[in-house]
């Protein structure tokens, strides 16, 4: 069964890169949300296999979301890759109390992007 990916990130030009990459690459369906608002809308619609979800964005930010995902029963079990350009020593330590399956950071190679997300989700290839 095709795996079902939301990807969440303010930035249209990369939110599209990670798209086509997903679909072409991987051979995924992927959801594409330009805001935490409208990520969390699309949780509710779609079975989703994981979200790779941007931590810096405007209005809600990742960390919002997460804990809006994570407090509601519907979908507090899907698992949630973080996409984030900046990692300080403080928010390894921040992030590593998160229930989250990982932690892609910013550039990342686009033609080892699935293989990055099946590595951490534990897909067979």
């Amino acid at each position: 069964m095709t795996k079902r990916i939301l990807v969440i990130d303010d930035e249209e030009s990369l939110r599209e890169l990670v798209c086509t990459c997903l679909e072409d690459l991987g051979g995924w369906e992927a959801i594409a949300a330009e805001s935490g608002h409208e990520g969390l809308l699309k949780a509710q619609e779609y079975a989703l296999d994981v979200i790779l979800l941007d931590v810096s964005m405007p209005d809600m930010d990742g960390l919002q979301f997460y804990e809006q995902i994570k407090a509601n029963p519907t979908t507090q079990m899907i698992p949630v890759i973080l996409l984030t350009a900046k990692v300080l020593p403080s928010d390894r330590t921040r992030f590593a109390q998160l229930d989250i399956a990982g932690i892609m950071t910013k550039p990342f190679d686009p033609t080892l992007i699935c293989d990055q997300i099946a590595e951490m989700l534990g897909w067979a290839e």
